[in-house]
């Protein structure tokens, strides 16, 4: 049984045998349709349990889409439909001895990465991070795959992340070390990554670099990566960090001092007009919706990994 959390607690070896399988299963469901099982059908007889506390389309419609190629079942379930918490009274202990009897993996998309790591101590199936304010492994390793199925190995690369210092970033930083890629940080100087995260970097080899000008950052990139400036749930002036953040646009202007060849990535859902422009998002430049079809492959082989059949 393996869980998967954070990115920098799962072994490179792993994490390469993930994004290996994911390339295998992807090759093999070209003429495929999208509810056709795999051939090998891994997840038979298995049930993810899914819980949501935070909005999802590609995270939902993604691992649902996995198992069932897999030829597993999904149940979806939401934290106010449980009588888990305040409300219902019954703990995360206690909750957790029932989905473990239940189902035989979980995700949780939680609006706490303590909850997370809460059930983690109690399950007996494997838990999978499905979002929380402090991680998005699963979509940090599935950018990684499509990097490479794009632009080949990703340690020869040069990646540039512009915009806000969040979730997705944090992964970002923590992929960098695991794949020893360069990273090119560029965000307004009190958006920042935390320092939590810039010492456990500094403390392992790492080619991360941060700026506070957008162009430095994006200079001769292979790859330049953002996400929205206002995140899920952020309590926050939403004007004033709009107005911080102007000149962290991804816009053709900016686009022309990374690689000729360079592509634009975004985790979606997007703002044009904020953090990136209609003519990027949508231009030849981009592949976010390559991006985004990705996510239903490597999450295949994530469960496959959570259960220990990954080979």
């Amino acid at each position: 049984m393996n869980h998967f959390i954070d990115i920098k607690d799962i072994s490179k070896k792993n994490l390469r045998l993930i994004i290996k399988d994911a390339k295998k299963r992807k090759i093999k469901r070209k003429k495929f349709n999208n509810v056709d099982l795999d051939q090998d059908a891994p997840l038979k007889g298995k049930l993810l349990i899914m819980m949501f506390e935070k909005p999802s389309t590609r995270t939902r419609m993604s691992f649902y889409l996995a198992m069932r190629q897999c030829g597993g079942n999904t149940h979806t379930i939401r934290a106010e439909e449980l009588h888990l918490g305040i409300k219902g009274g019954e703990s995360i202990h206690d909750t957790a001895k029932i989905l473990s009897n239940y189902g035989d993996i979980f995700m949780l998309r939680s609006s706490s990465h303590n909850k997370i790591l809460e059930f983690k101590k109690h399950l007996k199936i494997p838990i999978i991070c499905g979002l929380s304010p402090k991680s998005h492994a699963t979509q940090i390793l599935s950018d990684v795959f499509t990097i490479e199925e794009i632009k080949g190995p990703i340690s020869k690369l040069n990646i540039s992340w512009i915009g806000d210092s969040n979730n997705v970033l944090n992964s970002l930083i923590e992929a960098s070390v695991k794949f020893s890629f360069q990273l090119n940080i560029a965000c307004p100087k009190k958006y920042q990554p935390t320092k939590k995260i810039i010492n456990w970097a500094k403390k392992n080899e790492n080619k991360i670099h941060l700026y506070h000008d957008a162009k430095k950052a994006a200079y001769k990139a292979d790859v330049v990566i953002t996400d929205k400036w206002i995140s899920m749930g952020d309590n926050v002036n939403k004007l004033k960090k709009i107005k911080d953040f102007k000149n962290f646009q991804i816009n053709s202007r900016l686009m022309k001092h990374a690689k000729k060849d360079a592509i634009f990535l975004h985790c979606l859902p997007a703002s044009r007009g904020q953090e990136v422009s209609a003519e990027v998002i949508d231009g030849k430049q981009s592949k976010v919706w390559q991006q985004a079809l990705n996510r239903v492959h490597l999450q295949k082989s994530i469960l496959i990994y959570t259960i220990g059949k990954l080979r």
